[in-house]
């Protein structure tokens, strides 16, 4: 079983909060987009873009680790 506060399992948690980040990004561009602020909802989909990005890559890294520490 993993330690609790093993490297992949923080990792994991930052991760998960990165995801939750991104949901609440996502509801403040879609309202600042209904209020007419079209430039502030295109930035905050540039960021939004970069952390879909990053995801992936975050996430197998993340296997990759869980992958060696049971070995």
């Amino acid at each position: 079983m993993a330690n609790e506060y093993s490297l992949p399992v923080v990792l994991d948690k930052i991760y998960e909060n990165q995801l939750a980040l991104e949901a609440a990004l996502m509801e403040l561009v879609l309202l600042a987009e209904q209020q007419g602020n079209d430039a502030v909802g295109e930035n905050a989909r540039c960021a939004l873009e970069r952390i879909g990005e990053n995801a992936g890559f975050i996430k197998q890294g993340l296997a990759r680790l869980i992958a060696r520490e049971k070995d």
